[in-house]
């Protein structure tokens, strides 16, 4: 029996796939979308949205057997009960450490577009020419005004809320109005801004958390519970954005529980016709035809993909020529930054649980500054009163204790530094030839870390933040450094670079496989370098730029 044929395949149904399955479907391309997990449907889904706290087994807390049975889970913030189904669980989806490695993954429809931390910003040509100008590994093929005008069309699109604040190193984009900064940020920011004379700035953060309506997402709610799922669409996901715009096209097949082994390559057109398939639930082979195919499944798994394609005509896999595929790996080191109190305001308070922080861009190596280290790095924080949890003990109990719990507790503040990790050729992931996951799919092996490069940026994040919030008036400052494992960003990148020549790099200008020109690469493994700020507008800007290019590369029989 033949294969089913569709014009597009997209493999991944995350922040990238929801929007290549988006703009190639409106465009009038049949697309089949493959999620390698369960289907998740918005709103009736989201099983812990709206619960209290009090009708949640454990109250969101985790458990002993939690951390017993997900090592890797625990390490960090994203293991709790309430969403612990969209992280990606460790005995079915096992990888290989040689240098520690903190991996988290979303398997399910929508992927991590239902967990990230939504922050929108837009890179600058200081990002995309930094490589070149400072000799480090390849340059990106393309600079800010080729892809400015789709960061608008995706801001348009998603809901971006943001101030304008007419800064080179982090360009403005199309806004809705500001989530408001509270009483101690305003104060402090204007302290900055006087002191470092505008070279440095705090303004509150971009989220792609709405504040005005969108058609089908009437706002956020200052829940600020968005990593459960947002029954209102507050914030922008596959579920609530992307994917049912491609399904009111009536071109879109959505097709969860199929993991993509590899790309089926046809040695003498040099194109990719189809993909094969593992049902997740049957453990059956499938194959599926197309004309093009995204691969938008994360990182390192769209990587892996390459790596299991054509390797009896490249070892190494589709897009290995180079040497670079599985190179380069890129993250975010943070954890690090400065605390303090702030004295007086106790008569003031805010509104709601706001779903953003502050943001302050990077002000290292740019503008005549110079320092012992390349790039640099930006920060997210905010102040806030302490609740009714604060440590009362020296109260005991009874009446002064109660009367306490009822009064906000002091103004805190803390930023935390975000900083970039340089794309080095010897950072790598490759096919494990022992360990396989339940699906008898051979699982990645990481082999990276920060650098001297990083070490000595972060003690700059360390001890500029303490200046900051010192001149902002903030008494009690402390330093404080968690420690950083690779890959606690959540903010994996390379793998499958961008580049100018095919020696070098895996993807062209427009994330083009070079051997195989009707494959696209939109998600971070795509990435050349990694800029100091939150990469998700960027993959999809890059996915929206490259579906039209491959749609009209279609109608000119190119591909």
């Amino acid at each position: 029996m033949a294969n089913e044929a569709y014009d597009a395949i997209v493999v991944g149904s995350g922040i990238s796939g929801g929007w290549a399955a988006k703009e190639l479907t409106e465009k009038g391309l049949k697309v089949l979308l493959l999620e390698r997990g369960p289907n998740v449907e918005h709103v009736t889904d989201y099983k812990t949205a709206t619960l209290p706290p009090w009708e949640v087994p454990h109250r969101g807390r985790r458990t002993q057997e939690q951390l017993e049975n997900h090592p890797n889970l625990r390490r960090d913030y994203v293991l709790n009960e309430l969403n612990l189904d969209w992280w990606a669980h460790e005995d079915d989806s096992p990888y290989v450490e040689e240098k520690p490695f903190t991996w988290f993954r979303g398997y399910q429809v929508g992927g991590r577009s239902l967990l990230w931390g939504r922050q929108s910003y837009r890179w600058s040509d200081l990002d995309f020419e930094g490589n070149v100008k400072e000799g480090v590994a390849v340059d990106w093929p393309i600079r800010y005004k080729d892809i400015a005008p789709w960061y608008s069309y995706v801001e348009k699109f998603i809901g971006v809320s943001g101030k304008k604040e007419g800064l080179d190193v982090l360009p403005d984009g199309e806004f809705m109005p500001p989530m408001p900064m509270n009483c101690v940020e305003e104060d402090a920011s204007k302290k900055i801004k006087e002191h470092y004379k505008g070279a440095r700035t705090w303004t509150i953060g971009r989220p792609a958390n709405i504040t005005e309506p969108l058609p089908g997402r009437p706002g956020c709610q200052y829940r600020s519970k968005c990593s459960l799922g947002c029954p209102f669409g507050g914030y922008f996901s596959t579920q609530a954005s992307t994917l049912p715009a491609a399904k009111a096209t009536g071109n879109l097949t959505l097709r969860p529980w199929s993991i993509v082994r590899r790309l089926i390559y046809d040695k003498d057109t040099k194109k990719a016709t189809g993909v094969e398939v593992v049902d997740g639930e049957t453990n059956k082979t499938i194959e599926y035809d197309a004309k093009i195919v995204f691969l938008c499944a994360s990182a390192f798994n769209s990587t892996a993909i390459l790596m299991r394609t054509a390797t009896d005509v490249w070892p190494g896999g589709l897009g290995s020529s180079s040497g670079e595929l599985g190179h380069n790996v890129m993250d975010h080191h943070f954890r690090l930054g400065a605390s303090g109190t702030m004295e007086g305001y106790e008569d003031k308070y805010y509104f709601g649980r706001r779903p953003t922080g502050l943001y302050i861009p990077r002000f290292r190596n740019v503008n005549g500054d110079k320092r012992d280290y390349l790039r640099g790095f930006g920060y997210q924080g905010g102040a806030s009163r302490s609740g009714w949890s604060r440590d009362v003990a020296e109260l005991n109990f009874g009446a002064p204790m109660k009367e306490a719990l009822t009064k906000p507790g002091p103004w805190s503040m803390g930023i935390t530094a975000f900083g970039e990790i340089l794309p080095y050729h010897e950072n790598t992931i490759k096919l494990s030839d022992t360990v396989k996951d339940k699906w008898g799919i051979e699982s990645l092996v990481m082999n990276a870390e920060i650098k001297d490069n990083e070490l000595k940026m972060r003690k700059d994040m360390m001890a500029d933040a303490a200046e900051m919030l010192e001149v902002a008036g903030f008494k009690n400052v402390n330093e404080f450094d968690a420690g950083y494992t690779f890959g606690q960003g959540i903010h994996e990148m390379g793998t499958a670079r961008m580049g100018r020549d095919p020696k070098t790099s895996v993807l062209n200008g427009n994330n083009q496989v070079w051997e195989a020109k009707n494959v696209f690469v939109t998600d971070g493994a795509c990435m050349t370098s990694a800029a100091a700020v939150n990469p998700s507008l960027t993959y999809m800007a890059l996915t929206a730029r490259a579906a039209a290019f491959a749609v009209d590369e279609l109608k000119k029989r190119n591909l």
